[in-house]
């Protein structure tokens, strides 16, 4: 429960203004290669970035499936 006046704030997700919610950047650009490179050279599970990995020819069923909300990250691979 929260308290009066509070707001929720959800990274990188819009939410309606009358329910007091706002929408705040996530610095995802600053993190995406240190993340990509880590997940690339094996150093950290793929699948606890990524729940979805499909091959890229298939590149709009991971978009769907993201905005389906069947997956978070859908990783695409040659």
């Amino acid at each position: 429960m929260s308290q009066p006046g509070a707001r929720l704030v959800s990274p990188g997700v819009a939410a309606a203004a009358p329910y007091g919610a706002a929408q705040v950047p996530a610095p995802v650009r600053h993190y995406l290669p240190e993340m990509i490179d880590l997940v690339v050279n094996g150093k950290i599970d793929r699948g606890k970035v990524f729940d979805l990995t499909l091959p890229l020819d298939p590149v709009a069923e991971g978009y769907r499936a993201m905005d389906e909300r069947r997956a978070i990250k859908a990783l695409l691979i040659p």
